[in-house]
């Protein structure tokens, strides 16, 4: 019989809430050696998730420079978007979970096969992803989890 998403998962993952703050994922992250957690609203459906990379300013993003603008006939004309500057300074900024999650994470079903979260971690290039059942947390999936029961299925 094929595993499941459910049969592999951690099935009491560590979450965070919108309203927790930074220090508390970064507390979270450290205590249990995680490189993420999902972020889930009080009905325990995912809302985001905060990953180690969310916690860190790279190289190209350290300046927080204004986006490149030209001031014409009176007015400014940004030649950079500022949707990107928007999100990198509230990052930058954030002292709650909210402000520095990535909205609306790659999800999957509990009752997934294991070839599916292996197709859509390996397209999304994501580690892990938050396993929902009705649309509500109940676990989470890991790369290596993955890897795992493809080798035990052969």
């Amino acid at each position: 019989m094929a595993l499941t998403v459910g049969d592999i998962m951690d099935a009491d993952p560590v979450t965070v809430g919108p309203d927790d703050d930074v220090e508390t994922v970064v507390r979270l992250l450290r205590t249990h050696e995680l490189p993420g957690v999902p972020v889930v609203n009080d009905g325990g459906r995912p809302v985001g998730i905060v990953t180690e990379a969310d916690l860190v300013i790279g190289d190209e993003e350290g300046d927080l420079h204004l986006p490149h603008y030209i001031e014409l006939m009176g007015g400014i004309v940004y030649l950079e978007p500022l949707r990107r500057f928007e999100s990198r300074l509230r990052k930058a900024a954030a002292s709650k979970v909210r402000d520095l999650m990535t909205d609306e994470p790659t999800t999957i079903e509990a009752d997934a096969g294991v070839h599916e979260a292996g197709r859509i971690i390996a397209r999304s290039g994501h580690n892990r992803l938050p396993v929902t059942q009705h649309g509500r947390l109940v676990g989470v999936v890991t790369r290596v989890d993955v890897l795992e029961a493809l080798t035990r299925e052969e």
